[in-house]
């Protein structure tokens, strides 16, 4: 069986760009390990998003949960200062975060390292920083990789109908994915790992708004609507 180790920016990532493939890798024997590289918080350390990160990675089957030590960074133009007791993921050295990362890969003998694409999906600066240090850690390590994405043609055409919204590179081109999974079977699994991070249905922003939507959803629609993942493998491994 395989040691597979997905990495996420953010608690509450892991459910909704590969909580399906990782319940089903997990239900199949594998092992699964979950590694984010911050612990969402903007402010000082607060264990309530690692404590809902930890009961998600129950739900889905994964039997480690690693935090690589840094801050959330936030979306939009501006950069906060650093908390005082740990820096922001957007400001760390690529080699210094890969070389944690490689640590818990060692340590895992993993065989597949999930990430993100370059687009890092939608552009969150996080998002975009665990694609170059997964790709930094792969180069250390050798391990396969896998990155997380979506049909970017569908999301623009979405984009492009919603006020306010200007239309930025988001996710990949069809043309580039090389793995489609069904994981409709998982649905019960992801949807259960998503309403697990409570903190982030809660609120009245547009994430909050649209979590709490997703967990409310009947099981039967949620799997219509959220029971394929996507990937693209690093072509330089390709054979």
């Amino acid at each position: 069986m395989a040691s597979v180790v997905a990495f996420h920016a953010h608690p509450d990532d892991e459910a909704l760009l590969t909580g399906g493939t990782l319940a089903r890798m997990a239900a199949e024997g594998h092992r699964v390990v979950i590694v984010v590289a911050t612990d969402g918080c903007m402010d000082e350390a607060d264990q309530v998003r690692l404590d809902e990160l930890r009961a998600s990675a129950e739900v889905l089957g994964a039997q480690r949960v690693v935090h690589l030590g840094y801050a959330d960074s936030g979306h939009g133009p501006l950069l906060y200062d650093d908390p005082s007791d740990r820096p922001r993921f957007a400001r760390a050295d690529v080699t210094e975060a890969a070389e944690r990362l490689a640590e818990v890969l060692r340590a895992e003998r993993a065989d597949l390292l999930l990430s993100y694409d370059p687009n890092g999906g939608y552009g969150h600066r996080d998002h975009v920083k665990v694609h170059h240090v997964a790709a930094r850690a792969a180069e250390m390590t050798g391990v396969r990789v896998l990155e997380a994405t979506m049909p970017q043609e569908p999301v623009k055409r979405l984009l492009r109908i919603l006020p306010g919204f200007e239309e930025p590179e988001v996710y990949s081109p069809r043309s580039a994915i090389t793995h489609r999974y069904d994981v409709r079977r998982y649905a019960r699994q992801k949807q259960a790992a998503l309403a697990a991070h409570r903190s982030q249905l809660s609120g009245s922003g547009r994430t909050a708004s649209l979590f709490a939507t997703m967990a409310r959803l009947p099981l039967p629609v949620f799997g219509a609507l959220f029971g394929r993942e996507w990937f693209v493998e690093r072509r330089d491994q390709l054979r």
